[in-house]
């Protein structure tokens, strides 16, 4: 999960970089402004929804973005700790662009619908924490069986082909429980710079995914890499014994580099992810 201190750290060596100013730290990606993400090509003309999603603890707000006809794998988005917000309903967009039926959720939906997040991706950490420690592995679980049977539920999602999952910073671990939640139907898992992939319990989020068939991408930030070196090498080392297709790399992005209203978003390496997203799904929902 996020961590204030580690958050001011990645500030503080931006700004010695000269990568970004103090201001442009805190206000540039304030309230839900984002860089404008590269076009896709050859982009199919999709729709946007706003949808309700019942689960066994209440109402679901979400978004639903598909291409306008025809059907596409789905692929269930799982936010960071800054919510659902314009910056993933804009990578939701660019993803149903590349021909997936894509559902972005709120995952606080129990406390509050979104926006969740007061100042976007400027929001101080512990302002959301009381949110995301309400979040544990039984939500995880329950919450991915009903999005997963929504998604199942609807004309655009194609039935034959496998469901993908994608999260970050927080959403790493419930994109790897999704794929626990409902093995038969997931079949890619993607995390981007997510934490709590790894803990010492017997229900930690890689020793759960470990048992499914999913194809697995793990990207991991460069100074997540640093605070816990060892982590990639028990991924590789887990998902090599269970005989699963998993790419594990670390990044030189910083923690949070994916979204484009992140205080550290880095273009290139977001690219790059991005990029490797494709081809996973492309082999992994056939």
């Amino acid at each position: 999960m996020c961590d204030q201190d580690h958050f001011e750290q990645d500030r503080q060596e931006y700004e010695a970089a000269g990568k970004v100013t103090r201001r442009q730290f805190g206000t540039l990606v304030a309230a839900g402004v984002a860089l404008a993400l590269p076009k896709v090509l050859n982009a199919v003309d999709v729709t946007e929804m706003d949808v309700t999603i019942k689960t066994p603890d209440g109402t679901c707000d979400a978004v639903f973005i598909r291409p306008v006809s025809g059907t596409a794998p789905g692929v269930l988005v799982w936010p960071d700790i800054f919510g659902l917000r314009p910056a993933f309903r804009q990578m939701g967009k660019r993803l149903a662009e590349s021909g997936y039926s894509v559902l972005v959720v709120n995952p606080f939906y129990r406390v509050q619908k979104a926006p969740t997040a007061a100042k976007g991706a400027a929001t101080p950490i512990p302002e959301l924490l009381p949110l995301a420690k309400q979040l544990n592995e039984t939500t995880h679980m329950t919450d991915a069986k009903a999005f997963i049977a929504w998604l199942d539920q609807q004309q655009a999602v194609a039935k034959n082909r496998k469901i993908g999952t994608q999260g970050y910073c927080m959403g790493g671990p419930m994109a790897f429980r999704t794929a626990a939640a409902v093995p038969d139907r997931v079949g890619a898992v993607a995390s981007f710079h997510g934490g709590g992939l790894v803990t010492k319990e017997p229900n930690s989020p890689h020793l759960q995914a470990s048992k499914t068939k999913a194809a697995m991408l793990v990207a991991i930030a460069g100074n997540d890499d640093q605070r816990a070196p060892d982590e990639k090498n028990v991924l590789k080392d887990t998902f090599a014994k269970s005989g699963q297709s998993a790419e594990i790399e670390v990044y030189s992005g910083a923690h949070g580099w994916c979204p484009p209203d992140s205080t550290v978003y880095n273009q290139p390496d977001a690219e790059k992810a991005w990029a490797r997203l494709l081809e996973l799904y492309k082999k992994g929902l056939a």
